[in-house]
């Protein structure tokens, strides 16, 4: 039988939607289930957003662009960039993609050869992990702590950094643990990227979605021009998941070898997607602040219900819309509390470990539901442990 590609066996997806499945699953057999697994905005798409992208569609802008990326996009990216992180990125360092995951895959495709090594945290997002196997790298873990509000710690780094280390990879917001790395972190990270002479990728997809701290960036040290990597996208604070828009900024000799990545893989990000991208930066930015009014809300009301949990501890998170509360004291690993969750409470969530072997001893709560899903979820986990 002809065999697949080593990398091919490498490659591994994510747990939230095997959990979302076997939910499906329970609901189609009539039961009721209430949903903390997936991370996506609970609201739709801005009314302004949506137009924009049908207005797309109906005056005829569904062919080929640039891969690149349309230039009016790349313009509103480099404002954006301006006026968010504090440096003016060049039209040549800005990509286009179709969601953010590309830009995560590409860039380490660009970067990474077999046998190098990637820093990367844990618990963090999976699809790190996933590619660094892909491309025949070896993942080093800087476990996230929960003494340390779960941020990762730049002596972590330092301690991890050797003659195969070729990239770092940095999340904040973050995924799973809602932490957000401060100024003086972000810092350290990118003089030590400077000092090694490696790579920085940094995931900023919840750049927008900090309660009451800032958000900042490795980037600014270099402005994304030597060793620095700017990923964002559209999908959650502009509730865009399905549009699939993301982008890039590279410094110009990697961005030039990204676009001939977008060719090969995809050839152009769809056209009526960047038009409702121009109209998000461009546009009415209030429904941003309205939607962390609420999500801060949700945030509060379930950090205090799990904390009501006997067996549950849970700390308040500073970014992005995950709760990630330690269960520990239940006397059950993340994957059978996930389980007991699921089938006998009737809430789907993951299990920790999902992210990585650091989470074990916790769970990932999305609270980007309803308040009184909320409550519901607390009461029946409370009762399933009766």
């Amino acid at each position: 039988m002809v065999q697949l590609s080593k990398g091919a066996n490498r490659i591994y997806g994510e747990a939230a939607f095997e959990v979302l499945a076997k939910a499906q699953e329970l609901e189609g057999q009539g039961k009721s289930i209430l949903h903390f697994e997936i991370g996506e905005p609970d609201m739709e798409t801005p009314k302004n957003i949506a137009h924009a992208g049908i207005r797309a569609i109906q005056n005829r802008k569904t062919h080929y662009v640039p891969s690149i990326g349309l230039m009016e996009l790349r313009k509103a990216v480099q404002n954006e960039v301006e006026t968010t992180r504090g440096y003016r990125p060049d039209l040549e360092q800005i990509i286009i993609t179709p969601g953010l995951k590309p830009g995560i895959f590409f860039s380490m495709l660009a970067v990474v050869n077999p046998g190098d090594e990637v820093i990367y945290q844990d618990p963090g997002y999976p699809t790190y992990g996933s590619v660094t196997s892909f491309v025949g790298a070896k993942g080093v873990l800087v476990p996230l702590l929960e003494e340390n509000e779960f941020r990762m710690n730049p002596d972590d780094i330092k301690g991890r950094i050797t003659k195969k280390t070729k990239l770092i990879i940095v999340n904040s917001p973050q995924n799973p643990t809602g932490s957000v790395m401060t100024k003086s972190e972000m810092e350290v990270i990118a003089e030590l990227a400077e000092e090694h002479d490696i790579y920085v990728v940094s995931d900023e997809i919840y750049s927008k979605m900090t309660y009451d701290t800032g958000h900042y960036t490795p980037t600014s040290r270099d402005e994304a021009k030597e060793r620095t990597v700017l990923l964002d996208g559209f999908s959650k604070y502009y509730a865009m998941t399905g549009w699939r828009l993301g982008y890039m900024v590279a410094p110009k000799r990697m961005a030039e070898r990204l676009q001939d990545f977008l060719v090969s893989a995809v050839s152009c990000t769809a056209a009526f997607t960047q038009w409702a991208g121009v109209e998000a930066l461009t546009g009415d930015q209030s429904f941003i602040p309205d939607m962390m009014a609420r999500f801060k809300e949700k945030r509060d009301r379930i950090v205090e219900g799990l904390n009501s949990i006997p067996g549950f501890k849970c700390q308040t998170p500073k970014g992005a819309f995950y709760a990630f509360p330690n269960i520990k004291k239940t006397g059950m690993s993340s994957q059978e509390c996930a389980g007991h969750l699921l089938y006998k409470a009737g809430v789907a969530t993951l299990p920790g470990t999902a992210f990585g072997p650091y989470g074990e001893g916790y769970l990932r709560f999305s609270y980007a539901t309803t308040l009184k899903n909320i409550d519901a979820a607390v009461n029946n986990i409370q009762g399933s442990f009766e």
